[in-house]
């Protein structure tokens, strides 16, 4: 899903793989392996992803938003930024697990 989502907004902003490599400082072999499913971003890869084109990571990832229970945290005195961070790596770790299950 990675793939297809990174492709897709890539499209939508009529960039060439080349063309984001360079706005994002990487190399056009790592947007292509990653387009086409040969790598797997880091969470910090992601977050810049994510922060790039405009969307969570939640939605860069499985191509949906979510909006996970965080109720049983103790979240007192983190700013929204700070909570979007935890819940979005939350999100990455479970599809970091799911894609090693499969």
């Amino acid at each position: 899903m990675f793939a297809n989502m990174l492709i897709k907004l890539r499209k939508q902003k009529k960039l060439s793989q080349y063309q984001l490599a360079e706005k994002l400082g990487f190399s056009r072999g790592k947007i292509s392996n990653y387009e086409q499913g040969q790598r797997e971003p880091d969470f910090e890869t992601l977050k810049v992803l994510a922060d790039f084109f405009n969307v969570s990571t939640d939605y860069l990832l499985t191509g949906e938003e979510k909006v996970d229970n965080l109720y049983f945290f103790d979240l007192e005195g983190l700013s929204e930024e700070e909570i979007e961070d935890i819940k979005e790596h939350i999100e990455y770790m479970k599809w970091k697990k799911q894609r090693k299950n499969n």
